[in-house]
Order: structure tokens, then C-alpha cells, then sequence
């Protein structure tokens, strides 16, 4: 699936938002990461934000290790002021809501910002927490065996690709 076409899409909302608003970008390791620096390179942010959730994941018990390597591969790093700001949350796949759960819990640990809004490239529905995205490239509906996987080439364009759960 061409997930490059879907980040164009939300790099020209952004590009419009930006016209009349600042905000700050935060990426939800690993693919939100990857689309956040993406998105600040191109609008010519002066820097983005990474968020790490393995901490916060309702799942921590279960991924133990996995969850500290996780944690030490892409750590949480914030070059912005939290308090007050706008934020901008982004992921590449949204599906049941707990990853941005752990991730809110996880900026505030950092402070209180203003707003938060959601950016996701895809939306494949099934909420089991009461979460929206603000941006969304497109609702995909995939089969509930397989997981969407945001993949990068060397060139830094984005591909999804469909696997099969584990």
C-alpha cells in the first residue's frame, strides 16, 4: 500500500496549519518517529520530538525485555517545552487506541501541554478506548490477521506493507 501518498497528504495540512498557527511535532517511536522527522525536515521545523511508550503500555508486564530494548533503542527525547504547548501526536497506524494512551501518559510525565492533537497516516477503526485522530491519511480496513507495517526505503519514502499476526 503506498503509504508515501498518504504522508503527502498530511504534510499539505500541515503546511496550511502553519500559515496561521505553531505547534510542535512528536513522533510515537518507531513510525510516528520516522514520519515526524520526515514532516519537520520538509515544512523546515528547527526540530521534532520522539516519544517512547514501552513503559507506559498496558502490556509492559507481558513484553518485558522487548519492552526495555525497545525503550533503550529510541528513547523519549523532547527538544520543546511540553508545558504549553501545542502538540502534535504521530503514528503511523492507529488501531485500538492504547499505543496513544501510553504516549499521552508519556508527554505528560514531560510536563502539561496546551493541546494535543492526533496525526495518524493510517486509520483501521476498532477502538477500544475512546480516541480520534485529528489527521488522518486514510481509513484502511484490513483483516483482523494481519497488522499494517510502515516500512522506509533508503530514499526515506514510506510503503506499507501487510503481514500476518504473530
Amino acid at each position: 500500500m503506498n503509504a508515501e501518498s498518504l504522508y503527502q497528504k498530511l504534510l499539505e495540512n500541515l503546511r496550511v496549519r502553519l500559515q496561521s498557527d505553531t505547534f510542535e511535532l512528536a513522533g510515537l517511536a518507531m513510525g510516528g518517529a520516522w514520519i515526524a522527522e520526515r514532516l519537520a525536515q520538509d515544512l523546515n521545523l528547527p526540530h521534532f520530538g520522539v516519544i517512547n511508550v514501552a513503559f507506559h503500555r498496558d502490556d509492559y508486564a507481558e513484553k518485558g525485555m522487548t519492552a526495555l530494548r525497545t525503550a533503550s533503542t529510541l528513547p523519549t527525547q523532547l527538544p520543546f517545552d511540553v508545558n504549553g504547548a501545542k502538540v502534535i501526536l504521530i503514528d503511523d497506524v492507529l488501531l485500538t487506541g492504547r499505543t496513544v494512551r501510553a504516549a499521552l501518559n508519556e508527554l505528560f510525565d514531560f510536563g502539561r501541554p496546551d493541546q494535543v492533537e492526533l496525526m495518524v497516516l493510517a486509520d483501521r477503526g476498532r477502538r477500544e478506548l475512546p480516541i480520534m485522530a485529528n489527521f488522518v491519511g486514510a481509513e484502511i480496513q484490513v483483516p483482523d490477521q494481519q497488522i499494517l507495517v510502515l516500512e522506509k526505503d533508503t530514499a526515506g519514502k514510506f510503503n506499507f506493507q501487510l503481514e500476518e499476526r504473530e
